[in-house]
């Protein structure tokens, strides 16, 4: 099948009772991007033809987005963690024959992307953050303005079906109205016709609403209890770590998003953008600027 990432193709994959929709291009060294809310696949279009020259880039539609499979939440919200999330990619990295991989994600695609290598980190060689502080820290961080501006933590987070009944009066009008809110330019046109015409598809079926409910009231459960008893054991992430943060987005709100991943990763660098939280789509040049580099760092090159 054909991807609607240019240069793509697309398949699904049984990673271990669930499917996920997988997009693939390029050749070389493994990479996998991971996706954020409220959007799927596509929000890698305009970077990942780019990383496509020099790597093996596979893009994966989450677990209840996109094209993959989307199972009911569960009482303990367990099956939309991120733990379960990771396991979903290692599912995913055993049924391509992958080893280890470089892994860069977005949003709820970081969140994934960091409990990937913290419980798995035999498998993550370079870890790229995009516009996320861990999701404990994100928690502990909060005041009345960063409460008004993240509302949807504690709106998604809701017990089912009162988030879901709200959203489904009019699913499109509020994703469009969430992604457009969170552009620096306050606007939908940074995302592109075919990318803003699968957010919206997706946004049409009650399925995925739900499913990225329980992707937030996992994020203000078990996520969060993860991440904090991982930070009393003093764990941290193993290999290097990139952090592309917008000056203006979530991240920028704690004041002081690099210090917070620094106490998780002991090999970090940073950089901040001009963009809104949308950087993949927003502007897209800084992440390739930021991250093609530093995911090649780990390539075997011969010398001379």
């Amino acid at each position: 099948m054909t991807s609607d990432i240019e240069g793509f193709a697309k398949s699904r994959v049984d990673v271990g009772g669930l499917r996920l929709a997988m997009h693939r291009g390029g050749a070389g060294a493994p990479l996998i991007l991971l996706h954020g809310y409220p959007q799927n696949h596509m929000c890698w279009s305009a970077v990942a033809p780019a990383l496509a020259r020099d790597f093996d880039v596979i893009v994966p539609d989450l677990r209840g987005y996109g094209d993959s499979d989307a199972p009911a939440d569960d009482d303990g919200h367990t099956a939309y963690s991120k733990r379960q999330m990771a396991r979903d990619i290692v599912g995913l990295m055993d049924a391509l024959g992958l080893d280890s991989a470089g892994v860069l994600g977005h949003d709820r695609g970081a969140r994934v992307a960091y409990r990937l290598a913290l419980d798995h980190p035999a498998r993550v060689s370079r870890l790229g953050i995009v516009e996320v502080v861990p999701t404990g820290d994100f928690w502990a961080a909060w005041s009345a303005d960063l409460a008004l501006k993240a509302y949807h933590w504690t709106f998604l987070a809701q017990p089912a079906p009162l988030p879901e009944r709200l959203i489904g009066a009019d699913p499109v009008g509020y994703i469009e109205h969430t992604l457009q809110s969170w552009t620096k330019a306050k606007s939908l046109d940074a995302f592109a016709g075919a990318a803003l015409a699968a957010y919206r598809r997706q946004a049409a079926d009650p399925a995925r609403i739900a499913a990225m409910c329980a992707d937030y009231r996992a994020g203000a459960t078990t996520d969060r209890r993860l991440d904090e008893a991982d930070r009393a054991a003093g764990r941290t992430i193993a290999c290097p770590v990139f952090f592309l943060w917008s000056d203006i987005g979530f991240p920028a709100q704690t004041d002081a998003p690099a210090a917070l991943w620094a106490r998780w990763a002991p090999d970090l660098a940073d950089a901040s953008c001009d963009s809104g939280h949308f950087a993949p789509e927003e502007n897209p040049q800084a992440v390739l600027d930021h991250f093609a580099p530093f995911f090649a760092a780990s390539l075997d090159r011969p010398e001379g």
